[in-house]
This record gives C-alpha cells, structure tokens and sequence, in this order.
C-alpha cells in the first residue's frame, strides 16, 4: 500500500477523533492498529511528529489587520492558485485569522508532498483548527464544508 503521511493523518482524524471513540487512547496501540491497518511504520510516526509540531506551537502571531500575505517560493509551489484562494476566502470569511492560516501554511509545508490538492488542504486545516482553543465555531464551518463535498460520508 503505497500511501503517506497525509495519508495517515486523514486516516486517523477521521478514526479517531469521534465522539464515540475512547477520549485517549493509546499511542503505542494506535501506531500498532495504523502499522496493522497497512500504513508503513515510518509515515506513522512522520504523522505523530507532525501532530506532536501542531500542538507544540508556542505564542501568538502579531500581524498588522491591513497587511497581505505573500507567499514564496516553495510555498508557491505546494500550495496552487486554488489552495491560496481558498485560504483567502477562508480569512475574509472570518473562518481564520492570521495566526491559524500560519499555522496552516506551517502545517502543509512540514509535509513531505510535493503539492497539495484543495481536498487535502481543507483536511488539514480541519485538523489545525481542532487543535487550537477556541477555534470550534471555525471547525464545525468548515466540517460542514468538508464533509458535505464527501459523496456517501455519513456524519
């Protein structure tokens, strides 16, 4: 199976961040039922070092509110037209602010792909969201979003 790291992250939001699943499992047994599931043990643990980076985040971002975003080189390169259109209308919207588009831009560029599709974007937005305070109206915005775009998803 060949699959990544995004791959993997997907994967376990999508297992293990329902209501219905054990608050806090653990670690070692998730990385064990990953390996079981056909994820090779090195994107495992690429994605545990990636979440581990995303609540690790430490202060805040002191942006001037007339500012623009300017992306470079490599970040011009994994993110196309859409995903940075996306991320726009995502901030116009008040959906995220200056701070968490960082952290999402930080996020995407921390992955070892190439390029990133917008599905993939909004998932990973998705998962920086659901990992900051204070974020749960912006989360549940864009959950509606994502899944709602999803063909036979039951949520």
């Amino acid at each position: 199976m060949k699959e990544n790291v995004l791959d993997v992250l997907i994967y376990l939001f999508q297992s293990y961040m329902d209501d219905h699943v054990d608050p806090d499992p653990d670690r070692e047994s998730i990385q064990s039922e990953l390996v079981a599931a056909g994820f090779a043990s090195r994107e495992v643990r690429q994605a545990f070092e990636w979440l581990d980076s995303l609540t690790a985040r430490p202060g805040t971002l002191a942006v001037n509110p007339s500012s623009y975003r300017i992306y470079v080189g490599p970040e011009l390169a994994k993110l196309d037209v859409e995903c940075r259109g996306f991320l726009l209308s995502l901030e116009q919207g008040g959906i995220l602010g200056s701070e968490t588009r960082e952290l999402v831009i930080d996020r995407v560029m921390a992955l070892e792909a190439d390029d990133i599709g917008l599905q993939q974007l909004k998932w990973i937005i998705l998962m920086v969201l659901f990992n900051q305070p204070g974020q749960e109206e912006a989360y549940a915005c864009l959950e509606d979003m994502v899944f709602d775009e999803i063909p036979g998803y039951l949520h």
